[in-house]
């Protein structure tokens, strides 16, 4: 079915004067990097030793800055350590590692209604260059971090390099990916879920998760994300590049959709809700976002727009906070009401795919659109949870491409697998156009050591059926990606293991995809 654009705008839910549980100080509060803008009075307590254990990141590139961000967390899982008092946190971007050269400094404020985390959103640098940055308390330095700006709008660029990644388990085996990733010579890193996961502790796993159960609470999710803060090697991967994050399932509830858990029987909505709240809080807290994603009451606004000179829009997508709830048929899941995104971020998508001026559209998405049956032969199954369960828009939004989108590109994670794919409005159907190009990227961890044999047992088979995959394994890693006017090419870089802290890496294999033909042009 296809509908006509712009189409009707869906109200954007949100809190209004309510923030996300436990905040005080309210939007309107903030300084201009984002954080609480004066100390509370009283004489100050001594502040602990090793205030940046979960090192620096930088995030959200634009042309003129970035969001510079870090954590102050003495007692990282065990509710961070820090007294209940606003403490100034000194920052500094330099052209030079040493700092000889600073362009931009300030004092942020870190306060604990936000975990004393610090978001400073930098501005009046240079388009497309690279900087330095640091963060001071008293006579303590955070580790240097390395970022890069956006070009500026309407630059003409000869190439753009970022990798994208996502599922990063814990327990499920060492960051031997990010420890590669980390060395790349790339513009950015786009993260497109699954950055922490709720589970409980699994006491034969490679690495254990911290605490006795799931998190529920603001403290529980404080605690998860700073475990996984502490890894060395994905600290390093944060240091070396501005990162583009977007959040899945995994950071609040397996197979959650908007205020719907994944067990309703087990989980009231009004916990949910709660959960859900406390859930984004640490998130947003551990992102380097901007102060335009700050949740407000259930909703954090993370759908937005990052362009790349006339080269590249990054349209960063949110599939789980608008998305209905799974459907259970194949019936229900061709319901044209039933909707992935929900109509004010579908009208907001469309409209950008159209006006972007770039030569490629990268969609940074969360689950896969290319139907994925799941059984070999006649018979079909799905796994509702991707779009496979959102048949209606996804068709609606493929014929939206075709002719009119130039060079999309959908990035995805969540299978923990690689799955190259042509994207045809009707992939049952094999006279539909191919209309786009889809990579579905492995995981850095979850999963462990794969084993392809029986992958491919099951799942060669199945493609016999399924002409629009391309490619298809299951083993650990990322995925590298050069853009040019001509080209999209993208490596696929696995890593020999995650069960040890160090392994080796290769590339696998190398995808392309053409200008102005839409289709994989080689894998």
């Amino acid at each position: 079915m296809s509908l006509s654009y712009p189409i009707a705008r869906r109200r954007f839910v949100a809190g209004g004067a309510g923030l996300v549980a436990g905040l005080v100080a309210g939007p309107a509060l903030l300084g201009p990097e984002g954080a609480a803008a004066v100390p509370r009075p009283g004489a100050p307590e001594p502040l602990p030793a090793g205030l940046f254990t979960l090192g620096v990141a930088s995030g959200d590139p634009a042309p003129d800055g970035v969001v510079l961000w870090t954590r102050l967390a003495p007692q990282p899982t065990a509710g961070g350590g820090m007294p209940e008092r606003v403490v100034p946190v000194r920052w500094e971007v330099a052209d030079d590692e040493r700092f000889r050269r600073v362009r931009r400094a300030g004092t942020a404020h870190a306060a604990p209604e936000l975990g004393h985390s610090v978001h400073v959103e930098v501005t009046g640098l240079a388009p497309g260059r690279e900087y330095w940055y640091r963060f001071r308390v008293g006579g303590e330095a955070s580790p240097v971090g390395r970022t890069r700006t956006a070009p500026a709008a309407g630059a003409r660029l000869d190439r753009l390099r970022f990798a994208f990644a996502s599922c990063q388990d814990y327990q499920a085996g060492y960051y031997t990916a990010h420890r590669s990733l980390s060395t790349e010579d790339i513009d950015f890193v786009a993260f497109l879920g699954d950055y922490i996961y709720e589970s409980k502790p699994n006491p034969n796993a490679v690495r254990l998760h911290e605490g006795s159960g799931e998190p529920y609470t603001l403290e529980n999710y404080r605690n998860r994300h700073a475990q996984y803060r502490t890894d060395a090697d994905l600290q390093a991967a944060h240091a070396a590049f501005p990162w583009i994050v977007t959040l899945d399932d995994h950071e609040i509830d397996n197979n959650w959709a908007d205020e719907i858990p994944q067990d309703p029987d087990l989980q009231s909505p009004a916990a949910f809700r709660e959960r859900r709240k406390a859930a984004l809080q640490a998130y947003y807290e551990h992102m380097p976002l901007r102060r335009s994603s700050l949740p407000q009451g259930l909703d954090m606004k993370l759908y937005r727009r990052i362009g790349y000179g006339r080269l590249a829009s990054v349209h960063v997508l949110d599939t789980r906070q608008y998305r209905s709830d799974q459907p259970s048929t194949l019936d229900e899941a061709n319901d044209p009401a039933r909707s992935m995104t929900g109509e004010e971020q579908e009208r907001w998508l469309t409209h950008g795919l159209t006006t972007s001026g770039t030569r490629w559209n990268l969609l940074a998405n969360q689950v896969m659109w290319a139907q994925n049956d799941r059984t070999a032969g006649p018979a079909q199954t799905f796994d509702f949870d991707n779009w496979d369960g959102y048949r209606a828009q996804r068709r609606r939004l493929l014929e939206f491409f075709g002719g009119r989108v130039a060079n999309p590109v959908v990035l995805t994670g969540d299978r923990h697998c690689t799955w190259v794919s042509d994207l045809r409005p009707d992939f049952d159907d094999p006279a539909s156009p191919v209309v786009g190009v889809e990579l579905t990227g492995t995981s850095i961890t979850s999963g462990g050591d794969a084993d392809p044999v029986p992958f491919h047992n099951t799942y060669d088979p199945i493609m016999v059926d399924s002409p629009h995959w391309r490619y298809i394994d299951n083993r650990r890693g990322y995925l590298l990606c050069a853009v040019t006017s001509a080209t999209f090419e993208a490596r696929l870089r696995l890593v020999s293991t995650v069960r040890a802290p160090e392994a080796s890496v290769r590339t696998e294999r190398v995808f392309v995809a053409e200008a102005g033909r839409p289709g994989w042009a080689s894998v």
